[in-house]
């Protein structure tokens, strides 16, 4: 007889003793899983070329161009059409990407270690917000700045990362959600203390002072610099407890932009999935909802752990950004302990009189009380090409999690 109350308590210990490193960077094909030539990743569930969402496709054309294999949109299309590229989730490879969440073969990542369970995940460099190939743009400033994170960002990091030791991103972020971010759409101070961190190190190998200056500018002025290296921790967190038998806890919440998908501890690698929905979001001047595409990206892997929008009342100036009251940031975490298993030992609230954050999704308690998770996003336009519109708050559809319930009933006979 399976103890799903031990099994869960094994799952969500994996999630909050993980300690995931960032040690440095390297061409995706170099240290992915199974990554080859004509391997593309994205974000979500499993979907073909037809399936994919406008800013998917986007991403995918950009991310051919930037590869050399096509020179323009047209001729990535017939490629992407052949049926020669092929097309896997980042998740199946122990890889995050934001938004569209593509990862192409000569990409840089960042290699993420937990150093508690020795396993590894990945994630790409981060563009910054707007016209950026995640949100499916690929005009030709977009392909450059991806071309200058590939060849000058990413080795400057890479010997940063190694003069320094590493950063701990689990500590990171713990001082950080004490400063006012959430973990996901709000990384402001993250990033700041990633960029401070690393600077004498980037000051000391880059190449030369012009170079250490560029990339210490992006850093600082990008309030997202750390998103991809948090994923891709976050991955290493929810990895850690995967396919414990028994255990009812969610390890995996992803979207492509055209379904929402997730997997459970307890069922492995199986996936399930439902349409993704709409993002209630606060639109960029110019745009409206008819513009945006439905919810997309796997940076939902944060919730997952225990951050995001579990921990938004950690972060009430958030929804300056992606619209709502300081009131259900905070409501929204304290609706979140109501369908989690745990609340985390180093992930606190100081609002909540240093309470930890909601962590450990049960599928179970999802379903008993008819509450969804909620995930705060960005948003992207429904065509390839423009980029990010807005941002928001989004929940899953109900049928995933029922799915997942019937099916855990089926498999151990309960």
């Amino acid at each position: 007889m399976i103890n799903i109350t031990e099994a869960n308590k094994k799952v969500v210990e994996a999630f909050m003793e993980a300690r995931p490193v960032v040690v440095g960077t390297a061409k995706a094909i170099e240290v992915i899983p199974g990554m080859h030539k004509d391997l593309y990743l994205h974000a979500g569930p499993p979907i073909s070329w037809e399936r994919m969402a406008g800013p998917m496709k986007g991403a995918m054309i950009g991310a051919l161009i930037f590869e050399g294999r096509a020179k323009t949109a047209e001729e990535a299309n017939k490629l992407l059409e052949s049926g020669q590229i092929k097309f896997a989730p980042c998740h199946e490879h122990a890889s995050v990407g934001p938004m569209a969440g593509v990862i192409s073969p000569s990409m840089a990542v960042f290699i993420v270690e937990n150093k508690t369970h020795g396993n590894k995940a990945y994630s790409g460099m981060n563009e910054g917000r707007g016209k950026v190939l995640r949100m499916g743009a690929y005009s030709p400033e977009v392909i450059d700045r991806m071309k200058w994170l590939n060849d000058v960002y990413a080795p400057t990091m890479d010997a940063a990362l190694k003069s320094a030791g590493g950063v701990d991103i689990r500590s990171l972020l713990g001082k950080a959600l004490h400063m006012g971010d959430d973990g996901h759409n709000r990384l402001d101070a993250a990033s700041l203390l990633f960029t401070t961190s690393l600077a004498p190190h980037i000051a000391k190998v880059a190449k030369n002072a012009a170079t250490a200056s560029d990339v210490v500018r992006f850093m600082g002025e990008n309030a997202l610099t750390i998103l991809n290296p948090v994923m891709a921790a976050c991955k290493t967190m929810t990895d850690a407890g995967a396919n414990i038998e028994g255990s009812t806890i969610v390890t995996v919440m992803a979207r492509n932009g055209t379904d929402f998908g997730i997997r459970v501890s307890g069922l492995g690698d199986r996936w399930f999935t439902g349409p993704a929905g709409q993002v209630k979001a606060l639109y960029f001047p110019g745009f409206t909802v008819k513009d945006a595409n439905p919810d997309i990206g796997d940076s939902t892997i944060t919730e997952t752990a225990g951050i995001g929008g579990f921990a938004m009342a950690t972060a009430p100036a958030i929804v300056t950004f992606i619209s709502g009251t300081a009131k259900d940031a905070v409501q929204t975490t304290m609706d979140m302990y109501e369908i989690t298993y745990a609340e985390h030992k180093y992930f606190t609230i100081p609002f909540l009189e240093f309470r930890g954050t909601p962590t450990g999704v049960d599928i179970r308690k999802v379903v008993e009380k008819s509450m969804l998770p909620r995930v705060n996003t960005g948003v992207a336009h429904k065509d390839p090409g423009v980029g990010q519109v807005g941002a928001g708050v989004v929940t899953p559809p109900m049928n995933i999690f029922e799915d997942a319930l019937v099916a855990f009933a089926e498999k151990y006979g309960i």
